[in-house]
């Protein structure tokens, strides 16, 4: 019998033995190795009238059921916390557990006993970073001590029940030599992103979810000369410019249960200008922050980062045009002039249908001419999937010249 039909079957049973048994374990107050705890399922479970439901060839699932829900607080989700080949873990509602396993995703043979355990777990992990998921705030977007990224949506706004996503980030640094390794980049192209960042071009990386976008702007980041005070602001802090001494890293967070407390990516980009910044970073644009990081952009801060979801770089370009709108009512003429004066190079990444993450176009923001952007593109995908160089040189070199290159 598999592991869902166990907990679909004696769901109720395990259920009511791991909340008594957790009871003890808070009453008691003593700390138990794990084999101590897994001792005191195998008691309770015998000791209780009820274990005579089970068929004796289920009774060590049961068991096993019982005990992954009381010797962790993350209950089931803790071995794949701690499995270094997950990279992604996705809950479809309690019945349906997917992970990202070396780039594929795969079902686990596991369940939530209902919708009211998984929104407990939900809750646990919000509240481990000091942050609220309820009726009226039914999303949560936080991020882990562990570095872990966690999204969650309770059922009130989930059609096929709560919503739990854990993404992974490796502990291991990676780099752009990685990248080339991996088959992410092309080592031409790498060699000419180091030169564009060390030189202070300003660099903006899109894709879609999930395409490596925070990866990439991690290791394009770690060109920075270290010598550099770096402002890095993100919705929930992923990045991590270990080479950098002089990094500040600032972090967004939601409004209370009142309604109070909240601070904006937008409130601050505001306050980072008055940082002194070399550079600053984004970890991510979605909505009026845009206009703040144009402006940072346009204001003598070269070299600064930013990345946001688009499906090429002229589609990305639009998604910006509609963000400035949101929060600036001024012309497309002066929005796309703008936009056009802020960034220099696009770097567009991709995953295709083998989760295989990389780069498939690089373009050079020449200017507005009045009616439509200017595109310099460097490198493009060729139609055996391979970044190749289109011949086009740089066209504002002035950066390159002054650094010698």
């Amino acid at each position: 019998m598999s592991n869902i039909e166990i907990v679909r079957k004696y769901g109720e049973l395990i259920d009511n033995l791991s909340r008594s048994i957790r009871r003890q374990l808070t009453e008691n107050n003593v700390n138990r190795s794990r084999d101590d705890i897994r001792v005191l399922c195998e008691d309770i479970f015998f000791e209780n009238c009820a274990n005579s439901e089970v068929n004796i060839s289920d009774v060590y699932d049961v068991i096993m059921n019982i005990y992954r829900r009381v010797v962790d607080k993350y209950g089931i989700l803790s071995e794949l916390l701690e499995d270094p080949s997950v990279n992604e873990i996705m809950v479809n509602g309690p019945w349906n557990i997917y992970v990202e396993r070396d780039r594929k995703l795969e079902k686990i043979d596991d369940a939530f006993l209902s919708e009211s355990e998984l929104e407990e777990t939900i809750r646990m992990l919000a509240s481990d970073v000091h942050r609220e998921i309820n009726e009226a705030n039914p999303i949560v977007d936080a991020r882990l001590p562990s570095g872990y990224r966690v999204n969650g949506v309770l059922q009130t706004i989930a059609i096929n029940g709560p919503i739990l996503t854990i993404r992974k980030f490796a502990d291991e640094e990676i780099n752009l030599e990685r990248l080339v390794e991996y088959g992410s980049i092309s080592e031409e192209c790498c060699e000419d992103l180091k030169k564009y960042v060390r030189c202070g071009y300003n660099v903006f990386i899109s894709g879609g979810t999930s395409s490596g976008k925070t990866t990439f702007l991690n290791a394009l980041a770690g060109e920075i000369d270290p010598s550099e005070r770096v402002i890095v602001i993100e919705d929930s802090a992923e990045l991590k410019l270990a080479q950098i001494p002089n990094c500040v890293h600032m972090e967004c967070r939601g409004a209370n249960s009142v309604g109070k407390g909240e601070v904006s990516m937008q409130q601050l980009i505001k306050t980072s200008l008055r940082m002194r910044p070399d550079r600053i970073v984004v970890g991510e644009v979605r909505g009026r922050e845009v206009v703040d990081m144009v402006q940072a952009m346009n204001t003598g801060h070269d070299g600064s980062m930013s990345t946001g979801h688009g499906n090429s770089i002229k589609g990305m370009l639009n998604r910006l045009e509609t963000m400035y709108l949101m929060d600036a009512q001024i012309p497309m003429y002066s929005i796309k002039n703008q936009l056009a004066n802020a960034i220099d190079i696009f770097v567009h990444l991709r995953r295709d249908s083998k989760s295989r993450r990389g780069v498939v176009e690089v373009a050079e923001l020449v200017g507005f001419d009045g009616s439509d952007y200017i595109l310099n593109y460097l490198y493009i995908t060729d139609v055996h999937g391979e970044l190749v160089p289109t011949g086009n040189s740089l066209i504002d070199k002035a950066r390159l010249e002054l650094r010698g290159h």
